[in-house]
């Protein structure tokens, strides 16, 4: 009943966090219906794929312990890892594959940086980040993406716009498990287990040498054990785009 409902994109619930500080930017915050009273609590995990390799660590745990995920991948990513694709679309089951941009640029149209990652600067750059990595991800899976979401994960008001009028959601999330793999496997498991009902959490997938990958691993495999259900992020909602800040 719960995979049925997110599939339908019934009640998902969008909001935004505080904007950074000096900035005029949003970080959507996405989280799911809460169960039923007699349901399982579940969660959503959503992976980035920004650059790089895969982390089999990641992949080889979801596909042993049957468990979904919506991977966020890149154009560049997609060309880099043809046998992890090859390896997600074996499993339709379990890997919902959306897109993450062409080029890993902040979908943002202004001239600045996030995390020090240049901007793609304009509403043309915006729309070509988020064309170019829809014209990935149909290349690589026959299937056109349903949600959006830019480098770092923070947006402007007009590029959030500017995304829903190209047609995707923008994905937002509720817990960062792995601040973009950077934290010790230890602080990963932490912030997972304190997901709760209706949690969309974002971690990353291409970042094989860091030991956040065996954190994230370890998380989602303990929330599994205390009755947590994963589940995909399915069809979004409409309207879909994001209350800014």
């Amino acid at each position: 009943m719960i995979r049925a409902l997110i599939a339908a994109g019934l009640i998902l619930a969008c909001a935004a966090l505080p904007a950074m500080s000096g900035t005029p930017l949003s970080e959507p915050r996405l989280i799911l219906p809460h169960a039923a009273a007699h349901q399982q609590p579940h969660v959503a995990l959503t992976l980035d794929a920004c650059s790089g390799k895969a982390d089999q660590r990641i992949l080889q745990a979801l596909v042993a312990n049957h468990i979904p995920a919506t991977v966020f991948v890149t154009g560049r990513w997609l060309r880099r890892n043809g046998d992890t694709v090859k390896l997600m679309l074996s499993h339709p089951d379990l890997f919902q594959i959306e897109n993450h941009g062409a080029k890993h640029i902040p979908a943002v149209d202004l001239p600045m940086k996030v995390y020090g990652i240049a901007a793609a600067g304009s509403p043309e750059a915006v729309k070509a980040e988020v064309e170019g990595g829809k014209a990935a991800v149909i290349a690589a899976t026959g299937r056109a993406p349903m949600w959006f979401r830019g480098a770092t994960g923070r947006y402007d008001t007009a590029a959030m716009a500017e995304i829903h009028g190209l047609g995707e959601a923008i994905a937002g999330y509720s817990i960062r498990a792995d601040d973009g793999a950077t934290l010790p496997a230890a602080a990963v498991v932490r912030r997972i287990a304190s997901a709760r009902d209706g949690d969309v959490i974002i971690a990353h997938v291409n970042k094989p040498g860091r030991t956040s990958g065996a954190g994230v691993v370890q998380g989602i495999l303990a929330l599994k054990a205390r009755g947590y259900l994963f589940v995909k992020l399915g069809v979004p909602p409409k309207p879909a785009t994001p209350h800014a800040s």
